[in-house]
């Protein structure tokens, strides 16, 4: 009877272990669907594109008069920096990893849908912006935003990208993100964002 009891911890231990386990998922596996950033497993925002994972850091809505979100919409020309009646900006921190031994380009082709099929791209600013996402090589195995730039030191850790979008559209969630690969357009990925 005391070997018995002895065995009993092992034998509960093992199922909790399998769940944990089965829980963490595999990095081998290939998401291009997800939901927004902050959830684990399946529905985490790493979508791969093509050789290249995207990460959505945070979406969100910027305040032209906040100090802050102003500095994102720099190298806007004037007539890009006006608004619309109805319309705000809208923002989405990205980083781009490249886990192989070769440069890739980066996607230039973003969409914002919301429930209603309504589509917005980017805006992309001047090059002043030195956190404007902007499509170009990732290097073998690094990022972009580059470690130790402004952009990753930044406490969004992401490139922005920056939409006009109707105010009406935030009552039309969720809004969803796609990404197509430059170099193979049948390969996308699309997740939902955090408003």
């Amino acid at each position: 009877m005391l070997s018995r009891l002895r065995k009993l911890p092992l034998v509960l231990a093992a199922p909790a272990a399998a769940l944990a386990l089965a829980g963490c998922g595999s990095s081998h596996t290939r998401i291009s669907t997800g939901t927004y950033a902050g959830e684990a497993g399946a529905s985490a925002p790493y979508l791969y594109v093509g050789p290249l994972i995207y990460e959505v850091q945070i979406s969100r809505e910027l305040n032209p008069a906040n100090s802050e979100d102003a500095s994102y919409l720099q190298g806007l020309t004037p007539a890009e920096r006006k608004l619309e009646p109805g319309q705000e900006w809208f923002a989405v921190f990205m980083q781009v990893y490249n886990e192989t031994s070769k440069p890739h380009r980066a996607s230039d082709d973003f969409s914002i849908t919301d429930t209603q099929e309504n589509r917005y791209t980017p805006i992309v600013p001047g090059e002043s912006n030195p956190f404007a996402y902007r499509a170009g090589e990732v290097p073998a195995n690094n990022q972009i935003p580059l470690p130790d730039t402004i952009a990753d030191d930044d406490p969004a850790q992401g490139l922005v990208q920056l939409y006009k979008i109707e105010i009406a559209s935030l009552d039309n969630r969720p809004l969803e993100i796609k990404i197509v690969d430059p170099e193979d357009p049948s390969q996308t990925a699309s997740a939902e964002l955090d408003v």
